[in-house]
């Protein structure tokens, strides 16, 4: 997954041994590769033209769609399902849509828009704006009012735009995101042996992901691991960057010794912190009891 170059297939599908152990990618990099072709073969035209015709391939002759009805469908975020079944999420539609644009030619880029991604691809003049593409609602342009009224229905009528959304993402941005929400969805259905290996995931491509040592902790606790918890936790809470109006939990100090340093609780960081420190506390003393 920190592999170079701009392919995000492998890294998709190695995502999806999470589920399916022993998936053979080949198949679908080769079910790629055909698409790619023949996408190449219909873009034979004015590039102004080639967004649209390459949709029309994509949404009207592979039958890609966003999957509305079941949204939170597990399967949606596996890159071989979506494959097989022709239906997925923003992100894995965005990333079938990137690697057989990329292999037929056509410049497309990721863009990680708050709550729902995106695509962007450079239009022909020199200096005009991209066409930003929604790649869950059959490649559909979008004007930059439909992106600000995408992001008040994600993140709220308090979201200010800015254009800064809408640059290009990078591959390491494109993977981590498919994680993070692969981890959420496994949280809400309360598989928390994957999503603590997702957790895990995320570190090794981003170790400076210290809130990852934080969810790996708590998911450890909810697995009764308390050893491995209390590991994690510990050593998020010494990564955790100091406030200069406040001091850090000593992790150090006797679990039995509630008199030690604290955080001020008068922020969302310091709850967090001080939630952590009395589980930190809790789990000092289910270890101790079993050695």
């Amino acid at each position: 997954m920190n592999g170079p170059g701009d392919d995000l297939a492998a890294a998709a599908l190695a995502i999806a041994r999470v589920e399916y152990p022993s998936l053979d990618p080949a198949p679908y990099v080769a079910a790629l590769d055909r698409m790619g072709d023949e996408a190449a073969a219909r873009l034979n035209v004015p590039r102004e033209e080639s967004v649209r015709v390459f949709n029309e391939y994509l949404y009207d002759e592979q039958g890609f769609t966003g999957n509305r009805d079941r949204y939170d469908d597990p399967r949606n975020s596996f890159l071989n399902e979506v494959l097989d079944r022709r239906t997925g999420i923003p992100i894995s539609l965005a990333i079938i849509y990137l690697e057989v644009a990329r292999r037929a030619g056509l410049r497309v880029d990721g863009v990680n828009f708050p709550g729902h991604f995106l695509l962007r691809a450079a239009q022909l003049d020199v200096g005009s704006d991209a066409l930003i593409i929604d790649p869950f609602h059959g490649g559909a342009l979008l004007s930059e009012y439909d992106c600000r009224q995408l992001l008040r229905t994600h993140v709220g009528d308090e979201a200010a735009f800015d254009s800064t959304l809408l640059i290009p993402a990078t591959r390491h941005d494109i993977v981590v995101r498919m994680l993070v929400n692969l981890k959420r969805l496994y949280v809400r259905m309360r598989s928390f042996p994957q999503a603590r290996f997702v957790s895990t995931l995320l570190l090794s491509i981003d170790p400076a992901a210290i809130s990852e040592l934080r969810d790996r902790g708590l998911l450890a606790y909810h697995l009764q691991d308390f050893s491995g918890a209390l590991r994690d936790l510990e050593e998020y809470l010494r990564l955790i960057p100091r406030s200069h109006d406040r001091s850090e939990p000593d992790v150090t100090a006797d679990p039995d010794d509630d008199g030690g340093q604290s955080v001020d609780p008068g922020d969302d960081d310091d709850d967090d912190a001080t939630q952590i420190w009395e589980h930190v506390k809790t789990l000092r003393k289910r270890v101790a009891g079993f050695n």
